[in-house]
């Protein structure tokens, strides 16, 4: 046929499948678009269904659901889906995504995190449903399989596991050997500084000082809600330095591929999975550097509690001990870093 002065050749379907009669009626219906001036390649492509993928429905369905939830629920809601799903089945078509592919988003935060897990496993049904309601699915969430692919949780609280510290330098220089990532610099950075995996996480260039070796975090992104300045060891300033020439921007996210968005946190325990280590976290490596301090220095406890930037629950006792001990810190994570493979040095 000729569409706009060109041969256009259009099939009908298999001859196993049309009739000739079939054929020749779709046949003239052709011809008719075309004497019309339409285009049946471009009619049949705008009446195909566009799917979107899993995150934008996801975000479609936040965003049609938030104003209902009260409180912090709106801000947990999407931050966990951006942190746990969105890394791992967020680009997959929404009507693609099976039970399989939820048990693969839970299994490495089940046991870990299983109150955050379970609500997460509830959002992904969440977003399924409104995917159907929207005509991108043909079926509702069918989510009930998910916890036969996953172990039992228990109710017991139970605390991070963690590396035996004994073990950490030699996983150190594992990470070290390897071909540099932005995940394996955040996760020595964190280890190294022995903070929260989301301080290293959303770390921006403004919070750091690399001529004085100082990391100042504002007291919003501290879960003691205090500003908690941190004493950067050498092999940590060397991190940033390196990372510094890889920047996007002079005031953006030190830890990520684009200096916008930071990257999450199952990029860091993803590394402990692949390593084959099982059960141990992130979080864990704070353990491991407070039995590391209490067992290998003679540093007092206070000391290792502020580098850790845990508040006292004595109230009394807070009041006395105003000092930030940041000298002493300095020193203390000086040690650490020799102890986990650092050249040595002293401040």
């Amino acid at each position: 046929m000729q569409h706009n002065g060109r041969r256009r050749d259009y099939g009908l379907g298999s001859a196993l499948d049309v009739t000739l009669n079939e054929a020749r009626d779709a046949a003239v219906a052709l011809r008719r678009q075309v004497r019309a001036g339409i285009d049946p390649v471009a009619e049949r492509r705008k009446s195909r269904k566009v799917v979107p993928s899993f995150e934008t429905a996801a975000r479609e369905c936040y965003e049609a659901l938030k104003d209902g939830w009260k409180n912090q629920n709106y801000r947990n809601w999407i931050s966990s889906m951006e942190n746990h799903v969105f890394p791992l089945i967020g680009r997959k078509p929404i009507d693609q995504v099976v039970s399989t592919h939820v048990v693969e988003v839970l299994t490495p935060i089940w046991l870990e995190i299983p109150d955050t897990a379970r609500k997460i496993l509830q959002r992904i049904g969440a977003v399924l449903d409104f995917a159907h309601i929207k005509g991108w699915r043909e079926e509702e969430a069918a989510l009930r399989s998910v916890r036969k692919g996953l172990p039992r949780q228990t109710d017991k609280v139970e605390h991070f596991k963690a590396m035996p510290y004994a073990d950490i330098p030699a996983f150190m220089k594992e990470l070290a050997t390897a071909s540099p990532t932005t995940g394996r610099d955040a996760l020595r950075f964190t280890i190294y500084n022995a903070v929260r995996s989301s301080e290293t996480r959303k770390a921006v260039w403004t919070e750091i000082d690399l001529d004085k070796a100082v990391w100042t975090i504002p007291g919003e992104r501290m879960k003691a809600k205090e500003t908690h300045v941190v004493p950067l060891s050498k092999p940590a300033v060397s991190i940033l330095r390196r990372r510094w020439k890889l920047r996007t921007s002079d005031d953006g996210l030190v830890f990520s591929n684009n200096g916008e968005k930071p990257i999450s946190d199952m990029t860091m325990t993803k590394l402990l999975r692949d390593a084959g280590i099982k059960g141990a976290t992130v979080h864990g490596f704070r353990s491991a550097f407070t039995d590391w301090a209490a067992e290998k220095t003679d540093f007092p406890k206070e000391v290792a509690d502020k580098a850790l930037a845990h508040k006292l629950s004595n109230q009394v006792e807070a009041a006395y001990r105003r000092t930030d001990f940041f000298d002493k810190r300095r020193e203390l994570m000086a040690v650490w870093a020799e102890f986990l493979g650092a050249e040595p040095y002293r401040v």
